[in-house]
């Protein structure tokens, strides 16, 4: 048996059957705390720590500095429910039918790991935003948010109103926290689940002028344009991270001032990338790729990045690990545990648990005809990134022309633009949040200098791509029809089909290949022409 596996397997012994009640509590108070801070829709370049000095993320930059810094964590989808449904499952989103799609039910079998440290002595609670959007209710769906219990009371008023910009959230996520914390038994371990609602659209513009940032500051990632109004987007952007940093810094220092620092693990991520085009809702490196840090003094060496490809399905198991808890009462996982790999002593010498990530998508926003979603399984492996588009004569951002009522064969215009050359949002493209980025370029797409911006964003894409994102991390190279790339492509996709049977997908084995189209969508529709009629 491997060191750490015994150490495990004796503190979980211990902790259940120690046959006074003395040692029961010393055997809890040992246990120790997780304060899990995930931000929304932040791609994995976007902290001080990853090379982005236009952004500001102290709290971020000592965990990972004092921690451990994962350079290669994929998100379980780019969008938030499927990824967010992974994390708490240790399954991939297509593993858990309605449980792992936007905007559906949640079902009562998808049993989260936060459910089973409740039941094995964890007090747990939650602030922001938890597992969702999903529907919770009555049987036989899971009545509470898999995240746990609320802890939202605590609001943000005229009085003291600090938020560094309109439409940021009004819930005091770390005045919550400390609610939570003073709720908790003497001794009693927690798990704390900071779900921020930022830097999710949408952003106050200009809001980074207050800030005293620099437009000359920002890196414009490739597939975007380089000019200043996208600029000033990923400032107001950046503002928002710096938000969730903020409150989690707050909750650092708390837990240092109680005494309680030394004795919690603390892991920081995002649930996928940033909401800008090809990014947030695609299967790319931007969509998919998103920061992670670790600490924990007490078992993890500081200093140290893994360089290792690792995935939000691991998430789950490695929590059950560190905290010494049996995993009874949960679905099999598909995820692995890190806590081998946390713990090494030696960089150099990484266990390599599995040196590939796995993620999915299917419905993101309603944005296409019968509520169709856009399909897609996408496979990490060394320097590359492979995608398989399940449905490539669909629209990836969502159709270009919405009908004006469901019963009405009446469309707004083309691309969402006006008789007077404005772009509405709302109305063509859904897929792509609503931004000033989204409607430059749409605005601007006859212009020679932008229409390849226009055509990355929403165009049709190939059945199958293939970037090298170590050398092409914008994802503009697709590689699938290149003679010398013929043995990666074969490799990545015989891989990818032997882990979708595997895993039973249902887009790969059936039954029913539609499956995800299929489910009741809780959440406001859109409505599209049909394409066959066009």
């Amino acid at each position: 048996m491997k060191l750490i596996e015994f150490l495990f397997y004796s503190a979980v012994v211990t902790a259940i059957f120690s046959c006074s009640e003395k040692s029961q509590e010393i055997a809890e108070v040992q246990r120790p705390n997780i304060l899990f801070a995930i931000s929304d829709d932040q791609s994995f370049i976007h902290t001080g720590f990853g090379g982005s000095d236009w952004i500001n993320t102290p709290a971020f930059d000592r965990i990972a500095s004092e921690g451990v810094y994962f350079t290669n964590c994929y998100a379980g989808s780019p969008g938030c429910a499927p990824s967010r449904s992974s994390i708490v499952t240790g399954r991939y989103h297509w593993q858990n039918e309605e449980a792992g799609q936007h905007a559906a039910g949640w079902m009562e079998k998808y049993v989260p790991f936060v459910d089973i440290l409740a039941t094995n002595g964890y007090h747990a609670g939650r602030t922001g935003k938890g597992v969702g959007p999903f529907k919770y209710g009555d049987s036989p769906l899971r009545s509470e948010d898999a995240a746990g219990k609320a802890y939202n009371d605590i609001k943000y008023d005229s009085n003291n109103d600090e938020r560094y910009a309109e439409g940021i959230n009004n819930v005091n996520y770390f005045e919550n926290f400390k609610a939570f914390l003073s709720e908790r038994e003497e001794n009693q371990p927690f798990f704390f689940w900071y779900g921020c609602k930022e830097p999710h659209r949408s952003f106050e513009k200009d809001s980074w002028i207050r800030r005293n940032k620099k437009l000359s500051d920002v890196v414009v990632p490739d597939f975007l344009p380089d000019v200043e109004e996208i600029r000033g987007d990923l400032l107001d952007y950046a503002v928002e991270i710096e938000w969730f940093d903020l409150h989690l810094a707050r909750m650092i220092q708390h837990l240092e001032e109680i005494g309680e620092l030394e004795n919690t693990v603390i892991i920081v991520t995002s649930d996928n990338g940033m909401a800008f085009p090809r990014a947030k809702a695609n299967g790319y490196e931007y969509g998919v790729h998103v920061p992670m840090a670790i600490r924990f003094p007490k078992g993890i060496p500081a200093g140290k990045k893994i360089h290792e490809v690792v995935s939000f399905v691991d998430l789950a198991p490695t929590i059950l690990d560190l905290t010494h808890t049996p995993r009874d009462g949960m679905l099999p996982m598909s995820g692995q545990s890190l806590a081998p790999m946390l713990t090494s002593q030696n960089e150099g010498a990484e266990l390599k648990l599995r040196n590939y990530a796995l993620m999915g998508r299917e419905r993101h926003s309603s944005s296409r005809y019968m509520n169709w979603g856009y399909p897609q399984r996408i496979l990490r492996k060394g320097d590359f990134l492979f995608i398989w588009n399940a449905k490539p004569n669909r629209w990836p951002a969502g159709a270009p022309q919405r009908l004006k009522e469901q019963s009405s064969n009446e469309t707004f215009p083309m691309h969402g633009i006006d008789k007077d050359g404005i772009h509405h949002s709302e109305w063509a493209y859904t897929d792509i949040d609503a931004c000033p980025t989204k409607s430059f370029i749409i605005q601007h797409h006859h212009e020679n200098e932008y229409y390849k911006y226009f055509v990355w964003s929403v165009a049709k894409r190939q059945q199958h791509e293939l970037y090298n994102v170590v050398e092409d991390p914008h994802c503009l190279n697709n590689l699938i029809a290149q003679a010398d790339m013929r043995f990666v492509r074969n490799e990545m996709l015989e891989l990818l089909n032997q882990e979708l049977e595997k895993t039973k997908d249902p887009r790969k084995v059936g039954p029913d290949t539609e499956i995800f189209d299929s489910y009741p969508r809780h959440s406001p529709m859109r409505y599209f022409p049909n394409p066959a009629e066009n």
